[in-house]
């Protein structure tokens, strides 16, 4: 389940990044209420993208700003709240780590969504029962 982290150069450290990042999966697999689940822990993988200054962007003017991007299975975070309550903690998580140099409006977050079928996971292909079943299969396997 891939998190895209893109931030400006200068505003986090290579230590707040990776703190950052690790903050990011706590999020996600608290939000999914599936902190400890090995599938899930394992395939919660990503990108920190550090970009020069002028190439962050609001109103067409450079900002200090993060962006965080999910992309999930569309059996992931269904609900409001599960959305609401990763927004929150992702939002805290970036805030946190710019140490006061980040506005918390300067932080925004969303979700893609791959359909039924269009997940893969070391070359093959998961449908949503698949996934729910790989899942399920860690909890019982621990």
């Amino acid at each position: 389940m891939p998190i895209t982290l893109t931030v400006p150069e200068g505003l986090l450290s290579q230590r707040a990044q990776a703190q950052a990042f690790a903050g990011l999966t706590d999020a996600l697999l608290d939000a999914a209420g599936l902190t400890g689940n090995d599938f899930m822990s394992a395939n919660i993988i990503g990108t920190i993208n550090v970009l020069p200054r002028e190439h962050v962007l609001a109103a067409g003017e450079p900002i200090a700003a993060a962006f965080v991007e999910l992309k999930l299975p569309e059996i992931a975070l269904v609900s409001a709240e599960a959305k609401q309550s990763f927004f929150e903690k992702a939002a805290d998580v970036i805030e946190q780590a710019a140490e006061g140099r980040l506005k918390r409006e300067h932080i925004w977050s969303n979700i893609v969504y791959a359909p039924e079928g269009a997940w893969g996971i070391a070359g093959r292909s998961y449908n949503n029962a698949d996934l729910v079943g790989a899942i399920q299969g860690a909890v019982a396997a621990s």
